[in-house]
Order: structure tokens, then sequence, then C-alpha cells
């Protein structure tokens, strides 16, 4: 595995950037290793999968890790807020930084990861094969 590391500014997307971020380093198999920052607006969808969460505060990355695959990501992000009551979800567009987010990405080099249609779960969903 080799690892790529980047610090995100304010005001920037967060998703967006990870697929900026695996499109220009051409990551087709990928981890979220870390992240460490802040965040000032979120937009994560709830574990129902049809609602989503949108909030503009002081919000602390606690945790966000997930799956790069052929140009999509799967990734859940853990927040605390001033409160220190902590909520998390899947990271949607709309999660933007505020002062800072150190991002790393794992790149497999073992691994073709991809998404194919689950009949199941009515989801792609990830399909690891081993290279």
């Amino acid at each position: 595995m080799r690892e790529y590391a980047e610090r995100l500014t304010e005001n920037t997307d967060l998703k967006e950037a990870i697929l900026r971020i695996a499109k220009e380093n051409r990551i087709e198999s990928g981890v979220v290793l870390c992240g460490v920052g802040c965040l000032k607006e979120v937009h994560i969808r709830k574990a129902s999968a049809k609602e989503t969460f949108r909030s503009k505060g002081h919000y602390e990355i606690v945790s966000l890790m997930g799956t790069i695959a052929t140009g999509k990501v799967h990734i859940h992000i853990s927040l605390s807020d001033e409160t220190m009551n902590t909520i998390g979800g899947h990271l949607l567009n709309g999660c933007i930084v505020d002062t800072t987010c150190e991002l790393v990405l794992g790149i497999l080099e073992e691994y073709d990861l991809s998404r194919e249609f689950d009949t199941n779960t009515g989801y792609d969903e990830l399909v690891a094969r081993k290279i």
C-alpha cells in the first residue's frame, strides 16, 4: 500500500476533495485512512438511507473512513459538536471544511476495488478482487 496526504483548507467540500484527489492521482482502489479537522457545514445521510441531516456550526471530525473504488467513494463520518454530542452517517456533498482537514488516503496496490449492483441490497456494493 502507498499513501497520499493532503491538508484541505477552509471552504473546501470534503467529499468533492476526496473525489478530486482520487481522480488527479489515479487512485482506482483505495481507502480513507484518516481525516482530522473540523467542519462548519454538515450534510450526512442517516442510517435509514432515506433521510439526510444538514447543519451549520462547529463540528470536529472524530472519525472518517471509507473506500475508493473506480471513481466512486463510500465514506462514513463521525462528528462532535460544541456540546460534545456525537453524530455520524454517510458523507454527502456539502460537508464544508472550517479551518482545516488533514486527510490521509491509502492506495491499494494488491486489490482491484469496484462497485457492482447487488440484487439482495438494491445498491452498488463493493467488490474486492486480489490482483
